[in-house]
């Protein structure tokens, strides 16, 4: 039996298999969000380059994108991102869960430290595309100060974020063995606060309304730079020959 994460299998075919579909007679340029389940830019894109390819394929297409990733690697790919952003549209949101390295390390080990993804969101937003911070998980009683919301709100502004959003902690059922047992390893005195507030894969209410509060305090204390940012101007017509 192999530890969760030990064996990746690697679909070295993904960009063929995507230009494929994009080329169906009943694709519409339809938004694709890339990222919502496992990060686009794990370590071996850097050896693979699959994720690259399947965002040519997309501005090929102009179909719209949205990445979410933890990766400052997606800098990589500033060039075919503003390509999308010019014609079909594109977007990028970073995650940062804290600025304090020391809790970073703890709850995402193998995550580039929350100062390098900063780097990334300046420079993605320097070449004009839109880049967001998405503020999580905010892990209760971990990093849901308010000084510790307020702390990744102000230095995603900073590095020229349009926009933050957020969400809380969600435990999945192998997201849940490995939570509790970094709880156990590393906080065995939230454990019982955790049986009591996750029965299931949601914070209650009592816990989610208070983050909510406090990020949207922080949010209004600190306002979006503006930059210029690339326009899509649109699919491209097709020539009729």
């Amino acid at each position: 039996m192999h530890r969760w994460g030990s064996r990746i299998f690697v679909k070295v075919n993904a960009p063929a298999v995507v230009r494929r579909e994009l080329a169906r007679r009943s694709w519409r340029g339809e938004y694709v969000a890339v990222g919502t389940v496992t990060d686009p830019y794990q370590p071996l894109e850097g050896r693979y380059r699959l994720t690259r390819g399947i965002l040519q394929a997309f501005a090929d297409y102009d179909t719209p994108v949205g990445i979410i990733s933890r990766s400052p690697l997606v800098v990589r790919d500033r060039d075919v991102l503003a390509q999308l952003a010019r014609n079909a549209g594109a977007s990028v949101s970073i995650s940062i869960a804290t600025l304090d390295e020391a809790v970073a390390r703890e709850i995402e080990p193998t995550v580039a430290p929350p100062r390098q993804r900063l780097r990334a969101v300046s420079a993605l937003a320097a070449a004009g595309i839109r880049v967001n911070v998405a503020l999580a998980p905010v892990v209760p009683h971990v990093t849901d100060a308010p000084a510790s919301l307020e702390a990744v709100v102000r230095a995603a502004r900073d590095a020229g974020a349009a926009n933050v959003w957020h969400s809380t902690l969600y435990l999945h059922d192998v997201t849940r063995e490995a939570f509790f047992a970094y709880l156990r390893d590393r906080r065995p005195e939230l454990l019982p606060r955790y049986e009591r507030m996750y029965p299931g894969k949601y914070a209650p209410y009592s816990v989610t309304s208070i983050i909510d509060r406090n990020v949207g305090t922080a949010l209004r204390s600190h306002a979006p730079r503006e930059l210029p940012r690339i326009t899509a101007r649109g699919p491209r017509q097709i020539s009729l020959l």
